[in-house]
């Protein structure tokens, strides 16, 4: 009953929460919670736009970019790494036939001993047998016939014929220096195996006979005759092998073997020039194409391996000369001498270079015969020595000179270090001028004299292609009679020529592929059509067929290649498209369209930055809004 009684019969109510609380307590706050999913309709928006930048972006590198074709890079660096340390080198073989001579009697040699001294005796006389075109590594290949009379003996191995046939007409005396060297050629031939073989032929006469007679023959022949020692035949052959043959008598005061007159494109374009100093007095005209017939056309086809030349002619009149000449009694002449020739030339009045064929990077030799004035006729060269010179010519800008002879008021004269050509003075038979004319004198110089003068330029040309103009080499063992050629280049000297020409050409093919090769790559914007890496690829081609035909001894094979591997490279070095005006770089680029897309595209992505962010920020109220509702319920 008490438990009844405490319990209240009338209870009361409970309290009720208004609506204004119930409304305050579902509703959040905004600032940290929203009750529906943010949109992304911005989102989308903004994102599509940096989207389309984005995407726009290399379509606008594309059109910007410049097509370059690609080069060796490789093969390049390995082509001038292999020809610096392997320098080019011929097969070089040499054969010595001595004929009356007892080795094995006199001295106890045999004739692998004989080829033992000459090898040693060669590598004296040509200690730079390391560099480019010599022989392969200095290691001569002599092979040796020593015929006594009663036995003949030769080296093991020898290709040399033994005995030596038809040799006893040597000693009838009937034979001349050119008929002896065509029997020789007949008789002997070529060396065998790879590469060209010289060939010296010793015999040993009696002492009744006279002086010692030493000849270098038009091919690749040479013969002593006379009474001559065991060791003086020895050395007389090592040096017509190593001094003649493999240098053609190069000597210090030479043109130097790298200052070749050929072009980059591998041509020579021969301007011979007629010069009349006062055409008041007389007038010379000259049959220059008979001259290109009979004598220019044999030369140019010997030199055509080492280079495509071109000739042309013409006559000049008013061509005075610079220099100043006075009258020696003695001589009965008039005399200029060897320090008036850097003033000779004058380039005011001589207006040579009007040829269209030596466009490019053509070379042009000036060959000049100037034919001074009666005031001046005779005018002679002194040299100085005081002689005057027989040939009455000199060659520009290396001319035989004192030591002490500033030779630098010559290439200052003429602004430039290649070389200009020959100027041969010639006076005419008769100096005595008409004065009863008025009119010039008309004369046209006779076959006799133009063939003396052409005789001259030729020596003049064989200067400056870096062998001797006359046809006599003295040596350490005696003199030596060079036959000429009617071609103007005998065999061994073209053989010489080729060989330097090579080594010139291949050396310039790798400097040029070298300074390519890193202005492309130091260049990144740098037009490289499809043309020039052909010309690149068929230049390093040419340079392999050049080297490889050298290591087998076809010299002219070997110069036509590796000229054409220098014209090709020259090409592609000075292709007109590579001077564009696209050679900026990535920065310079960077810097000219910036300014139009930079302002834009910085908007875009802070815009899109910002929209993520704010969509990011309104899904977290978002979620914790729905979070809440959970707990709550």
């Amino acid at each position: 009953m008490e438990e009844i009684s405490n319990f209240p019969l009338n209870p009361e109510p409970p309290e009720e929460e208004s609506p204004q609380s119930q409304m305050h307590e579902s509703t959040p706050d905004r600032k940290t919670m929203r009750t529906t999913k943010p949109g992304i309709k911005r989102l989308i928006l903004s994102l599509t736009v940096l989207f389309s930048f984005i995407i726009g972006f290399p379509f606008l590198w594309k059109s910007i970019e410049i097509y370059r074709a690609p080069l060796p890079f490789d093969r390049i660096e390995s082509f001038s790494s292999q020809l610096e340390s392997d320098p080019l080198h011929f097969p070089c073989r040499f054969q010595a036939i001595f004929v009356g001579f007892d080795f094995s009697a006199s001295r106890g040699l045999g004739p692998n001993d004989v080829a033992a001294a000459i090898t040693r005796k060669m590598s004296q006389l040509n200690p730079n047998s390391s560099r480019c075109g010599n022989c392969i590594g200095g290691d001569y290949d002599v092979s040796v016939v020593i015929d006594s009379g009663s036995s003949c003996a030769q080296t093991e191995g020898s290709e040399a014929k033994c005995p030596l046939k038809c040799g006893e007409v040597v000693f009838g005396g009937k034979l001349s220096d050119e008929d002896f060297d065509e029997m020789l050629k007949r008789c002997l031939g070529n060396v065998g195996g790879g590469g060209k073989g010289y060939s010296v032929v010793v015999f040993n006469g009696d002492k009744e006979e006279g002086e010692v007679r030493a000849v270098v023959g038009k091919y690749r022949h040479a013969w002593v005759l006379g009474h001559v020692s065991e060791d003086e035949a020895v050395s007389r052959t090592a040096e017509i092998f190593a001094r003649v043959f493999m240098n053609a008598g190069s000597e210090g005061n030479s043109i130097r073997s790298e200052f070749m007159p050929v072009g980059a494109d591998g041509r020579i374009v021969l301007s011979f020039s007629l010069l009349n100093a006062e055409p008041q007095d007389w007038i010379y005209d000259w049959s220059f194409h008979e001259i290109d017939k009979t004598l220019l056309h044999p030369v140019i086809q010997a030199l055509q391996p080492i280079a495509n030349i071109t000739v042309e002619s013409q006559v000049l009149y008013y061509t005075p000369k610079s220099s100043f000449s006075y009258w020696d009694d003695i001589h009965g002449s008039h005399i200029f001498s060897t320090k008036d020739l850097p003033f000779f030339l004058n380039s005011n009045e001589w207006h040579l270079d009007t040829s269209v064929a030596a466009g490019g990077r053509s070379k042009v030799l000036q060959l000049v015969v100037y034919i001074p004035s009666a005031k001046e006729c005779p005018l002679q060269l002194e040299l100085p020595n005081g002689d005057l010179s027989k040939t009455n010519g000199f060659i520009s800008p290396v001319i035989h000179l004192p030591s002490k002879f500033p030779y630098f008021i010559i290439l200052a004269y003429f602004g430039i270090l290649q070389m200009w050509g020959g100027v041969v003075v010639w006076n005419p038979e008769s100096c005595v001028k008409d004065l009863e004319s008025k009119d010039p004198d008309r004369r046209v110089i006779s076959p006799q004299n133009l063939q003396k003068l052409f005789e001259v330029l030729m020596g003049q040309l064989r200067q400056l292609l870096g062998l001797k103009s006359d046809n006599l080499y003295v040596g350490q063992s005696g003199a030596y009679i060079l036959l000429g050629s009617e071609r103007g280049f005998t065999e061994w000297e073209l053989d010489v020529l080729s060989g330097k020409h090579v080594c010139f050409n291949l050396h310039s093919c790798a400097t040029t592929l070298g300074s390519l090769s890193r202005l492309v790559q130091s260049l990144p914007r740098m037009i490289i059509i499809d043309e020039i890496g052909k010309q690149v690829k068929f230049s390093l081609e040419a340079a392999k067929f050049a080297q490889s035909y050298a290591s087998t001894g076809i010299y002219n094979a070997s110069a036509v290649s590796s000229r054409q591997a220098r014209s090709l490279v020259e090409d592609a070095f000075f292709h007109p498209s590579i001077m564009s005006i696209s050679y900026y770089s990535f920065e310079h680029c960077f810097a000219i369209y910036s300014p139009f897309f930079l302002p834009v595209t910085m908007h875009v992505i802070l815009a899109a930055l910002r929209e993520w962010k704010r969509y990011k920020q309104e899904n977290r109220k978002y979620l914790a809004w729905k979070a809440k509702e959970r707990i709550v319920s």
